[in-house]
């Protein structure tokens, strides 16, 4: 057999600048929906942490629904529930981009992942820290403003993984007919009946981009427990 047939150098080398041209849209997807899971994710959390009745249990209902589910079954929930959930105001929403619900699903899929990140690193902190606070007084907000720089060191790992894994599942946003860098394999694909090259391509972006995230989250976590040490130091001294 010739191996040509199944895989040409060349046409990798060619299809890789068409690939990695597409990268700023898988991008924008991994950057609109990690910072909009942010924010989702401490209104979840904190429903649960304060235990606010309903929203506590519509919260646990949500995430269970999000994490039990796969991303594409929750991109085509996304894709052809929310028309209908917004038609009743007079809203037609049909026409829109499809780029717009791929962003909605990934950041409600995010968020859900991110508040299981907050809830646990906040309830990790010491509980005689929130006992110290409120015996002098502070109120809640204040409490939290100074527990959240810990929770924050305590979820940097855990947060970096998720980011990292957000930027991988971009991979299925294809299936909506968007063009980011698996779209473009697909494009490549059809027009060339060519797709091992493609597929190659991709991996090795997702790969370098993938390893890049992982070695900037160790370097903010490594930089997060040295300024902890220099406090705790500090403070001995």
């Amino acid at each position: 057999m010739d191996l040509s047939s199944i895989f040409r150098f060349s046409d990798m080398v060619e299809y890789f600048p068409k690939i990695l041209s597409r990268f700023p849209v898988t991008l924008l997807i991994v950057v609109v929906s990690v910072a909009g899971g942010l924010v989702l994710g401490f209104i979840l959390a904190a429903a649960r942490i304060f235990k606010i009745p309903v929203l506590r249990e519509l919260a646990a209902l949500y995430i269970s629904f999000v994490r039990g589910t796969p991303i594409l079954v929750q991109l085509f929930v996304v894709y052809y529930g929310l028309p209908l959930l917004v038609a009743p105001l007079g809203v037609d929403i049909n026409h829109w981009s499809k780029l717009f619900f791929v962003l909605v699903t990934y950041l409600l899929n995010d968020g859900a992942f991110m508040s299981e990140i907050i809830r646990s690193s906040i309830e990790s902190v010491p509980k005689g820290q929130l006992e110290a606070a409120a015996s002098v007084g502070l109120t809640t907000f204040q409490t939290y403003k100074r527990i959240i720089p810990q929770a924050f060191k305590i979820a940097a790992p855990a947060f970096g993984t998720r980011v990292v894994g957000s930027f991988q599942a971009t991979a299925m946003a294809f299936t909506l007919g968007i063009i980011d860098i698996m779209g473009q394999v697909k494009a490549i694909g059809t027009r060339t009946n060519r797709v091992l090259e493609g597929y190659v391509d991709a991996a090795i972006i997702f790969i370098i981009v993938s390893y890049l995230l992982e070695r900037l989250f160790t370097w903010m976590e490594h930089r997060l427990n040295g300024q902890t040490r220099r406090k705790e130091n500090g403070i001995a001294l």
